[in-house]
């Protein structure tokens, strides 16, 4: 059972993670779900965290609308979500262990390349986003981590800051709604204290984000690119110290 102290906890985690999310373009879940986990049991905690990502994909939607493109939306995004479900077959044959180092050398082996290659830019033609988009789906299936794989992918294409968070914040959440669906129709419930929790945790996620906003516009644009570089290369880090 929970106490209220911890509602503010989460909620003070809640914020965190909503300002690196938006700012980022990802690792929401890379910093809730290993805390949360030493509380919580693993599918009440995918499904909290699922929650506040989804939230926070509406938000980063809704502050930066200008950016979406629905063109590379759909043709990277739809593409990238029916890959995925093939990419996760195939990862039920390989060990865990296995592939989050695997995807960690490689985010940390992108990092570098990018920074070597400063004038790296994939085009934006239909066929580079539908093959980019499959690629990309299928690689996040099978590492088991979307948010991070599709910063690479975004990054790739140099894109504007508000198209960069506007399409990641709405592929984000078409796999968000899937996904919280199948927890909840799964049998995954939350404690009632956690649900009310929910009063606080929306606003609090809002804020972080609109905090978070403030902060990319302070990027310069040319700069974006390796702001975004760092947390891929720290979560690649992670990834190959402690998968």
């Amino acid at each position: 059972m929970f106490v209220y102290e911890e509602i503010i906890y989460i909620a003070l985690l809640t914020l965190l993670a909503s300002l690196i999310g938006t700012m980022a373009g990802f690792g929401i879940s890379t910093i809730m779900v290993p805390i949360l986990l030493i509380i919580l049991p693993l599918p009440q905690t995918l499904l909290l965290v699922g929650i506040v990502h989804w939230f926070n994909d509406i938000w980063k939607i809704l502050l930066f609308r200008k950016g979406i493109r629905w063109k590379l939306l759909l043709t990277f995004g739809l593409p990238g979500i029916f890959a995925s479900f093939l990419g996760s077959f195939l990862s039920l044959k390989i060990s865990r262990e296995i592939l989050s180092r695997a995807l960690g050398v490689f985010l940390i082996a992108y990092v570098i390349f990018i920074i070597f290659n400063r004038t790296f830019k994939l085009s934006q033609k239909l066929s580079v986003a539908i093959s980019g988009g499959t690629l990309t789906g299928f690689f996040a299936g099978m590492f088991g981590v979307g948010g991070e794989i599709n910063a690479v992918a975004l990054s790739a294409f140099n894109l504007k800051k508000a198209v960069y968070v506007a399409t990641a914040g709405a592929i984000a959440f078409m796999i968000d709604s899937t996904r919280i669906a199948t927890y909840i129709q799964g049998g995954t419930r939350l404690d009632p204290v956690l649900v009310s929790g929910f009063l606080i945790f929306i606003p609090i996620s809002l804020i972080g984000a609109m905090i978070g906003k403030i902060g990319i516009e302070k990027i310069p644009q040319e700069k974006f690119r390796n702001f975004v570089a760092v947390f891929i290369f720290l979560f690649g880090l992670k990834l190959v110290l402690f998968p």
